[in-house]
């Protein structure tokens, strides 16, 4: 075996996760793959400067908004699916009950609690 490798359980890691806890799983390029869950609301904005994100649903649903030049675009992704947000689109969850989630993330992320971050100053 190469070193570093190794497989990952992602449901008994998930399992082993409090609300809102993320676990990294493996860094995957210059992002990380990681895994979390949570029980509802909506997040803050975020947007990934540098590449794309990759969203796979492992259970529940959520809506996921992505703010184009043109507008909104909430696309609902539910258990099985996955969704790409394309490289620098602020973008947010509103999960519906409890979502379990692996995620592929780029190293570099911007945060934002404005109503709309595309606005800031």
């Amino acid at each position: 075996m190469v070193a570093g490798m190794k497989a990952h359980d992602v449901r008994a890691t998930i399992e082993s996760l409090k609300e809102l806890e993320f676990r990294e799983l493996s860094p995957f390029n210059q992002g990380t793959l990681g895994v979390y869950w949570a029980s509802g609301g909506t997040s803050p904005w975020e947007r990934h400067p540098d590449t794309d994100e990759l969203l796979f649903i492992l259970e529940g649903r959520a809506d996921v908004t992505i703010l184009r030049d043109d507008g909104p675009v909430v696309t609902p992704v539910g258990a099985g699916s996955l969704i790409v947000v394309p490289r620098g689109l602020w973008h947010r969850h509103t999960l519906h009950g409890t979502v379990k989630e692996l995620y592929l993330t780029p190293g570099r992320s911007e945060h934002s609690t404005a109503e709309d971050p595309r606005h800031q100053t």
